[in-house]
């Protein structure tokens, strides 16, 4: 599986940005899809991953609330809807496929892609 994130940019507190990430691979379907974040000189912090139906979605403690994760299996794409952002959001955003379900733990993650920045101005 290839993962390619995309849609970061800067933006001001409280505004909105979606974060796409698409895959290559025939078995995308099986896999559990997150997406992480990275600050510098911070360790990767769990952001918010789901299942193939939607019907298993896990958020970390900071975004709960304000991040949707949703994909299209169709498309192979897992989107990540970020609202009412805070300028504590500014990373690189990554998006990463498990074969296991319900994992929170980045080294649980089999695939990564290539990671888009998401800047959040005050």
């Amino acid at each position: 599986v290839q993962l390619q994130a995309s849609g970061g940019g800067l933006v001001q507190a409280g505004g909105s940005l979606k974060l796409s990430c698409v895959a290559s691979g025939r078995t995308f379907g099986s896999y559990f899809m997150g997406w992480f974040r990275q600050a510098p000189e911070k360790e990767r912090e769990f952001v918010a991953a789901s299942n193939w139906s939607g019907s298993n979605t896990l958020y970390g403690d900071s975004v709960k609330g304000r991040f949707t994760i949703s994909r299209d299996n169709a498309k192979k794409t897992v989107f990540l809807q970020m609202n009412s952002l805070k300028p504590e959001d500014t990373a690189v955003y990554y998006c990463a496929a498990a074969r296991s379900l319900s994992e929170t733990l980045p080294t649980r993650y089999d695939y990564w892609g290539q990671g888009t920045q998401v800047t959040v101005s005050s």
